[in-house]
């Protein structure tokens, strides 16, 4: 028996044979856009899906009105826990002739949203960060008007409550705006 030799074997470098490379991508189904307009370059990337579009595109000042936010949530929530009477004394300038528990109640209703506002700031997930500054658009909204229930049953108009009624107004607009951003769907180029 005699045996036939055969040609040495040569190796397909498919790595440098763009003809192949492409074919195999080809079947692979990577390498084009998909629905979404994404180029995927490998079949993991297509099956796991990119990580891109799952991040939050922030307005810019986002993480730091949040902060502000909490802060001030914070030191107002403090000032109603600890000191309720000289707080209605400066809102109101009167002094406070009924219990103080009102005020200290809500003391602790804006703690419990300084710790939303707190979780807030440090977290990356759109959903929460909506829920947040849609909690605080609601205080500001309720606060404006309570409080200006609150001035036409007094009969006063007094400079503080009139600049804290301006200031809930700002805010409200200012939160309303960061949240309609943030809401917002970026337009693929």
């Amino acid at each position: 028996m005699t045996s036939k030799s055969h040609p040495p074997l040569m190796k397909k470098h498919s790595q440098t044979d763009l003809v192949s490379r492409l074919k195999t991508r080809k079947i692979l189904g990577v390498g084009g856009e998909d629905d979404d307009g994404e180029v995927h370059r490998s079949k993991i990337s297509q099956m796991l899906g990119n990580e891109i579009k799952f991040a939050v595109r922030e307005p810019i000042g986002l993480r730091v009105w949040i902060l502000i936010s909490a802060v001030t949530f914070t030191v107002m929530a403090l000032m109603a826990l600890l000191f309720p009477n000289q707080l209605y004394e400066v809102v109101f300038e009167e002094e406070l002739t009924t219990t103080s528990i009102s005020i200290r109640l809500y003391g602790g209703a804006l703690l419990s949203l300084a710790l939303i506002m707190w979780n807030g700031l440090y977290t990356a997930e759109k959903v929460i960060i909506q829920w947040t500054l849609l909690s605080e658009a609601c205080y500001f909204a309720v606060q404006f008007l309570v409080t200006s229930i609150t001035l036409v049953e007094i009969g006063t108009m007094p400079n503080t409550a009139i600049l804290l009624l301006l200031s809930r107004v700002l805010f409200l607009v200012v939160t309303l705006a960061y949240y309609y951003h943030l809401g917002r769907r970026v337009k693929k180029i």
